[in-house]
């Protein structure tokens, strides 16, 4: 795969709202995580050289699904659910936080997560408790700095140590990529993690 992947084909497979109605354990999976309005579907339709793939919505919260996008017919691109979306009740907010908990630490065939934070801002406290999360998941975990062509050169580079200074403050240490929808920006260096993680599995 790598910069000059091709994407000959991708199917709607499948959305989910429980663990037991996802699509079988047979091919490697790819998710993309973030919170509500960090630009995920418009993300996901970039990665994929597509525009309407993944459904895209002025309004956050329009992911309600575990959504899964069978990609040239060798692995799963995953849509989660934006976490956090103040317009859903406490109890369904808790209900996905559960069901994207337990994907992300459970599921045998996630090679690679990206995390979507917008560049434009500091990570907020939903950003922090997914950066955790995912300390517990077996998969590759890449955080996706979103909507990076709103910056100039030099926001661009600020938020890329803002961003390495908080996850090094937790901790961690993560591979960070600036991304944009409306330019491009980041695709190739995904699709080189994707190559990395997923690769050596479908060869």
């Amino acid at each position: 795969m790598g910069p000059g992947v091709v994407v000959r084909e991708v199917a709607f497979v499948r959305g989910a709202t429980r663990l037991a109605h996802m699509a079988e354990q047979t091919l490697p999976e790819v998710a993309f995580v973030g919170r509500s309005n960090v630009g995920k579907s418009s993300l996901i339709n970039c990665f994929l050289g597509r525009r309407s793939v993944a459904r895209v919505s002025g309004s956050p919260g329009k992911t309600r699904e575990i959504n899964f996008y069978l990609v040239n017919g060798a692995f799963h691109v995953v849509d989660l659910p934006g976490f956090g979306y103040a317009k859903f009740s406490r109890a369904q907010r808790n209900v996905w936080r559960r069901t994207i908990a337990r994907y992300v630490t459970e599921r045998g065939v996630l090679r690679l997560v990206f995390q979507l934070i917008d560049a434009r801002h500091p990570p907020t406290a939903l950003d922090r408790d997914m950066l955790l999360l995912l300390k517990e998941s077996p998969a590759a975990h890449v955080v996706a700095l979103t909507k990076a062509d709103k910056l100039s050169g030099n926001g661009r580079q600020q938020a890329l140590y803002r961003t390495r200074r908080y996850v090094e403050g937790l901790g961690l240490e993560l591979p960070l990529v600036l991304t944009s929808s409306e330019d491009g920006r980041g695709r190739a260096e995904m699709w080189d993690w994707v190559d990395v993680h997923v690769g050596p599995h479908i060869l």
